[in-house]
């Protein structure tokens, strides 16, 4: 089913994965240190990846594909970081939405560059998708710069990294590059927890949002890749980019922050993207 519908439908799974992980790990990080939440979402997400590994008995892929996976997770760890960071100064529908753009920009221009540029109704659901993520990211009033605001701007810039990288990816085995990539930020953060003599005491954490986090975010990454791998890589960015909208609903239905009307219409014209990126053009 090696279909343009088939891969945007992964990548928009990727996007519910991704929206509801960063919601449920926002949470957790509310009740914590982000370094912490972050060492503990990817050390569940690894114990995850290797459970499946072994019962699938994949076999191992090339070199330079878990080199490339590597990377991916190092830029995906450094991205989480300041976007937990941004969570805990400002608010979860402004901070993810703005990361969310530039995670989508990169990638687009980077597929226009190297394999040229989609048909017209691709673009134009492009444009729609980046105002989309942009209204739902504006704050009540266009007053004064929002909290977290230049974390959730590096953010992106990392996210859209990871994109970019994990799209070098072969199509071999889709688990063990995830597993280099996850391995490789664990082990970056112990080693950072190990020379900088941090201290993480795990006792009266929120274990169910770290351990859903934790899962969700796997998920994602699986369902990114494997949307990439059947697809275009600007494609599956713009949609899997979506994931602050799943957010700021979360966010809006369950905690009740605030959701204005141009975060209304910046959802509605994220589902109008949708219908524009997957219509069928020949």
């Amino acid at each position: 089913m090696n279909t343009p519908f088939f891969a945007a439908t992964l990548a928009l799974t990727a996007a519910v994965c991704w929206g509801t992980g960063d919601f449920s790990g926002g949470l957790a990080t509310r009740r914590t240190d982000p370094f912490r939440s972050v060492l503990l979402i990817y050390s569940i997400g690894l114990g995850a990846l290797l459970v499946i590994v072994i019962a699938r008995g994949d076999p191992m892929p090339s070199l330079p594909d878990m080199a490339w996976g590597a990377l991916a997770g190092l830029f995906g760890l450094v991205g989480i970081l300041l976007l937990f960071r941004g969570f805990a100064a400002g608010r979860m529908g402004i901070v993810a939405p703005v990361s969310g753009v530039l995670a989508t920009a990169l990638p687009v221009v980077f597929n226009a560059f190297t394999q040229g540029l989609p048909g017209y109704l691709q673009l134009a659901g492009f444009a729609v998708a980046l105002l989309g993520i942009w209204l739902i990211s504006r704050p009540e009033r266009f007053a004064g710069r929002p909290a977290g605001l230049g974390l959730a701007i590096l953010a992106g810039l990392c996210f859209g990294s990871f994109f970019i990288t994990l799209d070098q990816v072969g199509k071999g085995s889709p688990f063990w590059p995830l597993v280099a990539g996850r391995a490789a930020s664990v082990a970056a953060m112990l080693l950072f927890a190990l020379f900088t003599r941090r201290t993480l005491p795990l006792q009266q954490l929120p274990w169910g949002f770290f351990g859903l986090a934790g899962i969700l975010d796997i998920a994602g990454n699986l369902f990114f890749l494997l949307a990439i791998q059947n697809g275009r890589l600007d494609v599956g960015a713009v949609l899997g980019s979506l994931y602050p909208a799943v957010t700021a609903l979360l966010a809006r239905f369950t905690i009740k922050e605030n959701i204005t009307r141009l975060q209304v219409i910046g959802v509605t014209a994220a589902m109008l993207a949708i219908v524009l990126i997957t219509f069928p053009t020949g």
